[in-house]
């Protein structure tokens, strides 16, 4: 089963899509994540993991709108500060959201480059054709960078992490 053009997302509260839903004009999903840049050689890893606060924006169709990327510091700045101060930053932004109420969405892809790493919705191909129906050398996987949520058939909004 090929990648459909608007992927549901199951809200979770207290889990890892629990900053998710509607808001007047559209679709949220917020977040809290780390991110290493593109190309990151793995050497001096505290001082390459960043910390973001991040809001993605889409309209009622699951189109991007925009999104709000604030990098925090790095592990190395002290990885339990730059976390506490990315969720004061997002709940922030996630209050300024009007008529915003939790729960589930459906987004089309989408890539925003930010400090040099990838943020978005990214179709992909996982595997080699299966038994449900995927052929050979199909897109049949959506991962959700930096968070590391995959989504993939029967497309009803569950994740892999």
């Amino acid at each position: 089963m090929s990648v459909p053009s608007v992927i549901p997302v199951k809200y979770e509260p207290d889990y890892r899509t629990s900053t998710i839903g509607h808001c007047l004009g559209g679709q949220f999903f917020g977040s809290v994540t780390a991110a290493f840049p593109e190309g990151w050689s793995g050497k001096d890893w505290p001082e390459n993991k960043r910390w973001f606060a991040v809001l993605h924006r889409f309209d009622e169709a699951g189109q991007h709108l925009g999104s709000r990327i604030r990098c925090t510091g790095t592990t190395a700045d002290g990885e339990r500060q730059v976390i506490d101060v990315a969720c004061e930053l997002l709940d922030q932004w996630l209050d300024e959201l009007p008529d915003r109420t939790y729960g589930d969405i459906a987004i089309a892809p989408f890539a925003v480059h930010e400090e040099g790493c990838l943020f978005g919705l990214v179709v992909e191909q996982h595997g080699a054709g299966d038994s449900e129906g995927e052929a050979e050398g199909e897109d049949d996987w959506a991962e959700l960078y930096p968070d590391g949520l995959g989504f993939h058939a029967p497309w009803d909004g569950e994740y892999d992490t």
